[in-house]
């Protein structure tokens, strides 16, 4: 079975693992039932597509990380990040409480495993999760004591862009603190978020690039210089490996959260609009999902199969996910409501309508 026909998706209610038989998906398993999972890190073919991580949010239990060696048939418990006692004085007193509040993002960098956290603490391990370290040279930097929270109370790096050429070089999407790179294994860093505007700010703060809020980031695996970026305020693009960003225009809306980049063609990449703001809801009551295939000239409104009318479904950032065909996708919404599509975004089909709250999908 390729990695184009398997899948989990992270709910509020457990973990599913998903395969496709015959051209149709269906539930494998489910994993953690009733627990909220909030990332998960799929198997990857150059570990022996077998090792797998699961972040749980468990309320008044704190969040978790749990590990599989079988791709998802058991689970064990492993290290959780866990952050410094906060200084009582000085500049650690300032800022959001040195506490994890979500464990939002989860990415392979290298022969390490990288997480990104609410309230903004990028953390490392080089054990398989076993255990991990803080970023102190991010966490550390002043500039940090300016970033926002965006849904979340506090900031979140939620997007981990590693440079699929440049061994030390990852880019990070943090809600509201910018785009940050690091080109040296994470001993330095800088933001890079020139060309971004926050409508949201007064006017003579709205280009600052250190508060700004992008909500998605994807990195093209083909030519890693072209990044793709969701932003609060619109939709942006840059050609040059982050140096500078280009807003674009999409059709419905350009405000939402999620985004996806064929994994082949750096210039086809597709977004799912919204209502912006204190609404949070697709534009009229119909769901449609934006695909460019021009770097961003132009974009196709993609509606076949997906609800029409009276549709409050919102997919969030990490809700949409394209396998590595190009073709096949998923996407999930915060009502439960599960598509996917063989063509490219062309048609969808429902795999379900049932299942809790979708926080993330992701291929194996």
């Amino acid at each position: 079975m390729s990695n184009n026909d398997r899948a989990w998706v992270a709910t509020r209610k457990g973990l599913v693992e998903l395969r496709r038989r015959g051209g149709a998906w269906a539930i494998e398993r489910t994993s953690f039932l009733g627990d909220p999972v909030t990332m998960v890190l799929p198997p990857s073919p150059h570990e022996g597509g077998a090792f797998m991580l699961a972040a749980l949010n468990l309320g008044h239990f704190g969040v978790k990380l749990h590990a599989s060696d079988d791709a998802g048939a058991t689970w064990r418990e492993v290290g959780t990040p866990t952050y410094p006692e906060q200084p009582k004085e000085g500049e650690g007193a300032k800022g959001p409480p040195w506490k994890l509040d979500l464990l939002w993002s989860l990415e392979r960098v290298g022969t390490a495993l990288w997480a990104g956290t609410a309230p903004g603490g990028l953390f490392r391990s080089s054990d398989r999760g076993a255990s991990w370290q803080l970023v102190r040279s991010l966490w550390d930097k002043p500039e940090r004591l300016e970033w926002m929270g965006g849904g979340y109370p506090v900031p979140g790096i939620h997007s981990i862009c590693p440079h699929p050429r440049r061994d030390g070089e990852v880019l990070l999407g943090i809600s509201c603190g910018g785009a940050w790179v690091t080109r040296d294994g994470g001993e330095t860093w800088q933001v890079q978020a020139k060309g971004m505007r926050a409508d949201f700010l007064p006017p003579e703060q709205a280009g600052h690039e250190n508060t700004q809020d992008p909500h998605c980031i994807v990195r093209s695996p083909t030519k890693p210089e072209v990044l793709w970026c969701q932003h609060h305020c619109g939709i942006w693009k840059s050609s040059d490996n982050a140096a500078s960003w280009q807003q674009l225009t999409a059709p419905v809306s350009s405000f939402g959260f999620a985004v996806a980049v064929h994994p082949a063609d750096h210039d086809t990449a597709w977004f799912v609009p919204a209502v912006k703001d204190e609404k949070r809801v697709p534009v009229d009551g119909a769901l449609v999902v934006n695909r460019t295939r021009d770097g961003g000239k132009t974009f196709d409104t993609l509606r076949a199969g997906l609800p029409q009318k009276d549709c409050y479904d919102l997919v969030y950032r990490h809700g949409l996910a394209v396998a590595g065909d190009g073709r096949t996708l998923l996407m999930g919404s915060t009502t439960g409501n599960l598509w996917a599509s063989g063509d490219g975004g062309e048609r969808w089909a429902q795999v379900s309508a049932h299942l809790p709250p979708i926080a993330a999908v992701r291929f194996g």
